[in-house]
């Protein structure tokens, strides 16, 4: 106990000590003197504020402009399923995936590098449509020379042009949705409606897509078949066939350039 009374004896001496020392310590000569005051060249960030004010339409007009800007955004949310679906991109895509299976691949070529072939293939096939409808439409009407209505007109025209022209041989489609909705049988293509275009169209499509489908499994079922019968006759059941077939498979498709067939063949299809 001695001891340790010694020692907080020493330490509070030192530090008594001490104490003037470091109450008359300076900085050291050619520093720079401190300040907590802010250089008034230093101006602060403007934030701006965001005020959301929601008030009741007073008259028609107004509520009219609400109901317009709600179908707006809507549009806007469902555009990318209507360019697929009024665009030459279904049959691409149910086509690349048709051959994809046909040739017993699971996961080359993935579903988005297919994705992504359509998309091009129909943005080649779609371009003069496209630009008939920025010309006619989009153009004008950022100009202020037509309104929404009209733009609205002249940007779905070529688009029932190209749906048109893809079923000129085959209105059975359409025939079944104007019965069913009870209506008489149009005289020219203006006479059907949009509503009726669009569905048929698709119907259509999916159709000609599966057809496609069918003729590219033949010759790959004609393989499996061939090899399933090699391996029987050999009594080699418990391997499986497609195991055997799809090099096979792959053969003949890269001799044939399967690739730029089928892609000219769709092509064809649509530009008639």
């Amino acid at each position: 106990m001695n001891k340790l009374k010694k020692i907080l004896f020493i330490f509070s001496l030192i530090f008594i000590l001490s104490e003037p020392l470091f109450a008359q310590s300076t900085f050291p000569l050619g520093s720079t003197n401190g300040t907590t005051e802010q250089n008034e060249n230093i101006k602060p960030v403007q934030i701006p504020n965001v005020a959301v004010q929601i008030t009741e339409p007073q008259n028609g007009r107004e509520v009219a402009f609400s109901v317009r800007l709600l179908l707006l955004l809507t549009v806007l949310t469902l555009a990318p399923s209507i360019l697929i679906l009024v665009t030459c991109f279904l049959r691409f895509s149910i086509v690349l995936d048709f051959i994809k299976r046909a040739l017993s691949l699971q996961q080359v070529p993935p579903t988005s590098i297919l994705n992504g072939i359509a998309f091009f293939m129909t943005l080649f096939i779609m371009w003069p449509t496209f630009t008939t409808m920025y010309n006619n439409s989009f153009k004008p009407l950022s100009n202020g020379e037509i309104g929404i209505e009209q733009a609205y007109t002249e940007a779905e025209a070529p688009i029932r042009q190209f749906m048109f022209t893809q079923m000129s041989d085959d209105t059975t489609y359409i025939k079944l949705f104007m019965s069913m909705s009870q209506m008489e049988k149009p005289d020219t293509p203006a006479d059907v409606p949009t509503y009726i275009l669009v569905p048929s169209y698709i119907l259509h499509e999916l159709t000609v897509a599966f057809k496609i489908g069918i003729l590219l499994y033949i010759p790959f079922i004609i393989i499996d078949m061939v090899v399933a019968s090699i391996l029987m006759a050999m009594g080699m059941m418990m391997l499986p066939p497609v195991q055997i077939s799809m090099p096979f498979k792959l053969i003949l498709f890269v001799l044939v350039d399967g690739w730029g067939l089928l892609t000219q063949q769709l092509f064809i299809s649509v530009l008639r």
